[in-house]
């Protein structure tokens, strides 16, 4: 069983150029080909691609599980391992701690590597994707899932997002299984207000459609309260060790300690 990285991508080719310096200087033997995906990017991207010789397909109408098709249905092997640019594999062993997962377990539909505390702590204690399908299945960067699978069931395209939480339900439905891969990768993203906005309205409509969860009026006002408590008190604390550090640079301008010579 051989390996595809496929990579989504818009406008983010510094990211880029990491994630695939990465792959290229540590893992070319365990990977045997890499697609970008790119929405429409006006930077360097597809130069970059070029530059590691990854395969370069452009997506002109993005959705978050057409993308997904899109990726899956461009690679030429069984297992798709999956990244956003701004994430990377770290552990040494990341592809083939993958590779033997899926050739030991035939109906192992997708994997799940470690990122986060949520992702390291449901790992050790055991709680799997039947039990929380939300937190311990397919997350749609720095995962892997098997191309036989996705032949049976696509992704699903008229999800906002939660593609990869929608195809891990429809597969465990399907009797498949998804797993943890005991292996870590950082993800690494600094969103603006914009890209914030667009992220909470893609959550909410992905929550009711998959998770069924409502909201009140009564929430919908406490949620805009509580913003604005946090935005203030934020700022408020912000402002305060602001002036506690103007404060002690002044007393350090007039009251230096002792320099050491060695």
């Amino acid at each position: 069983m051989k390996i595809s990285v496929v990579i989504r991508t818009k406008n983010q080719e510094k990211a880029l150029d990491f994630l695939l310096k990465n792959l290229k200087q540590r893992y070319a033997e365990d990977i045997d080909e890499v697609v970008v995906l790119d929405n429409l990017s006006v930077d360097n991207s597809r130069k970059v691609a070029e530059r590691y010789d990854a395969r370069f397909v452009s997506i002109e109408k993005f959705s978050y599980g057409g993308s997904a098709n899109i990726g899956a249905s461009s690679v030429l092997n069984e297992i798709v391992v999956i990244f956003s640019a701004h994430s990377y594999p770290v552990s040494p062993d990341f592809f083939k701690v993958i590779k033997q997962k899926f050739e030991e377990n035939p109906d192992l539909a997708g994997l799940r590597c470690l990122h986060s505390t949520n992702d390291y702590k449901n790992y050790i204690v055991g709680i799997d994707a039947v039990t929380d399908p939300n937190k311990s299945g397919l997350i749609f960067s720095g995962s892997a899932f098997k191309r036989e699978t996705w032949k049976t069931i696509p992704f699903n395209e008229d999800v906002p997002t939660f593609e990869d939480k929608d195809w891990t339900r429809r597969v465990l439905k399907a009797g498949y299984q998804i797993d943890f891969a005991p292996v870590v990768f950082n993800y690494e993203i600094k969103r603006t207000p914009a890209q914030d906005y667009f992220r909470f309205t893609r959550d909410v409509l992905g929550n009711y459609q998959i998770w069924h969860q409502e909201h009140s009026g009564l929430s919908i006002i406490k949620g805009f309260i509580m913003s604005l408590i946090r935005i203030f008190k934020q700022s408020f604390i912000q402002t305060y060790y602001a002036l506690k550090r103007l404060f002690f640079m002044i007393r350090f301008k007039f009251n230096k300690p002792q320099k050491f010579d060695y």
